[in-house]
């Protein structure tokens, strides 16, 4: 089924081709992959970044507060013929969107190949990025609410995030998880009184 991508801001858009259009900041950017290209390069996959704020506070079992989500930028995947070959964010400025920088890198590939396994769910979803940086940790979040305006909204306990690779040691990549269910554990192991082994969400042995 497929997903429904909502369309990035357009000056986030027109920053991006600018920069592909722009043989300096292509040069410049630390992406070799991307400067050996030739031929042209397009925009496409527009992900809004979202990053879980507070985590670590969070549990309202434990007193804490529920987790917040911001939005920080737009994301979108290059494409040179028939593979994506690097990434682009761009970044809310005083004057609007703006570009931030190419990058390359697994979470390119990662992301593509979490996109593509969420076709395949059986469900409609909206696809956004969030982004856990207290454990180094990017997930490709599926928003049961299709429709919802992309830079707003708080992961539903329906919701799905796919750890997307490298994960954090003991959570298995690609693994769609429902909010309900992996946010309890990724707090578990940020409260100082956890137990030397926190609890795992790696796949099981064959």
């Amino acid at each position: 089924m497929p997903l429904h991508v909502h369309p990035a801001p357009a000056p986030a858009l027109r920053s991006v081709l600018a920069a592909l259009g722009s043989p300096t900041a292509v040069h410049e950017a630390h992406t070799p992959a991307l400067r050996a290209v030739q031929g042209p390069l397009t925009a496409e996959l527009p992900l809004p970044v979202h990053v879980l704020d507070r985590l670590s506070m969070s549990g309202r079992a434990a007193g804490g507060r529920p987790p917040r989500t911001r939005l920080t930028g737009w994301r979108f995947l290059i494409r040179s013929g028939d593979r994506f070959v690097a990434a682009a964010d761009t970044r809310l400025t005083p004057d609007g969107w703006a570009f931030s920088h190419f990058f390359e890198g697994p979470y390119v590939a990662a992301t593509e190949r979490a996109l593509r396994q969420a076709e395949q769910l059986g469900k409609s979803y909206q696809p956004r990025l969030l982004s856990v940086p207290e454990l180094y940790m990017l997930t490709l979040w599926l928003h049961g609410a299709v429709g919802a305006d992309a830079a707003a909204g708080l992961p539903a306990a329906a919701d799905l995030l796919v750890p997307l690779a490298p994960a954090p040691p003991g959570i298995a990549p690609y693994r769609p998880h429902p909010v309900s269910e992996l946010l309890p554990v990724l707090t578990h192991r940020l409260t100082p009184a956890a137990p030397p082994v926190p609890p795992t969400l790696a796949a099981p042995a064959a």
